[in-house]
């Protein structure tokens, strides 16, 4: 049993097309860490946290979640859990203020606790006005703070954010940025995976590549350039997907010579 918050070994996973998603990924993330999980589209980003949630089943390997086992000790290892899912998944039905309620009534928490846990977060998200509104009704950016606030609504040890700012505004991105920070320094452990890699260099200690289904470096921002050859995190991911040309300091080269 792993002391880990989560500990993925050689996991593997082959869809019934002969897809291989996933080929012997082994990742560490100690308790209390921000790491961050960054590869192009396809990589086995989604993959990997569909196994970690029991959303799908690996093929091969193991995953623990503070020590309890994904697959044969599933209940454990998913109440540590929070998820919030790159789409966009609220019952369109139910209110904001509901959708948390029956959140964490589905993690057994009690009528008191989730009444007091329901209205704390949607004062923290600044949907206190928005409480009784149907989801449907809300604005993006919105249902964006619902879905975090419905990942921490069972405080979780464990939170992963999929794409967590895909589509929002630069204030609620930067809003997210500051809350997520905050918990991560309260003790939440937090797995991020993001395209926007100024968003991996600001929040995370610790940073994997992973490309065709397997782990292909992982450090530190400066480690990772070090490990490539090149100035910053970005120009690491560009040769990491062989896109180097698209560096902006050899763009910006170029046209320091052109003038």
């Amino acid at each position: 049993m792993s002391d880990k918050a989560l500990h993925i070994v050689d996991l593997a996973k082959r869809y019934p097309t002969g897809v291989e998603a996933l080929r012997g990924v082994s990742i560490d993330i100690e308790p209390g860490e921000f790491y961050g999980l960054l590869g192009p589209n396809g990589a086995g980003k989604s993959t990997l946290i569909h196994c970690s949630t029991g959303l799908a089943q690996p093929t091969g390997g193991s995953i623990e979640v503070f020590g309890h086992d994904a697959i044969h000790d599933y209940t454990a290892a998913r109440q540590a859990v929070g998820l919030a899912p790159q789409e966009i998944n609220l019952d369109h039905f139910l209110t904001a203020e509901e959708t948390l309620d029956f959140h964490g009534g589905y993690f057994g928490m009690p009528k008191r606790a989730r009444r007091e846990r329901t209205e704390e977060l949607l004062e923290t998200f600044s949907l206190t006005a928005k409480a009784g509104d149907r989801t449907r009704t809300l604005s993006g950016g919105m249902k964006r703070r619902l879905v975090l606030a419905r990942a921490l609504m069972h405080r979780p040890r464990l939170l992963i954010l999929d794409e967590p700012t895909a589509g929002v505004d630069i204030e609620l991105r930067l809003e997210l940025w500051h809350y997520v920070q905050k918990i991560n320094q309260e003790g939440t452990t937090i797995l991020l995976t993001t395209h926007y890699l100024e968003e991996a260099e600001q929040l995370c200690s610790r940073i994997a590549f992973i490309a065709d289904g397997q782990i292909a470096a992982e450090g530190s921002s400066d480690d990772l350039a070090a490990r490539f050859g090149v100035a910053n995190l970005e120009d690491a991911y560009l040769a990491l997907v062989g896109r180097n040309e698209l560096s902006r300091s050899r763009v910006e080269g170029i046209e320091e010579i052109a003038l």
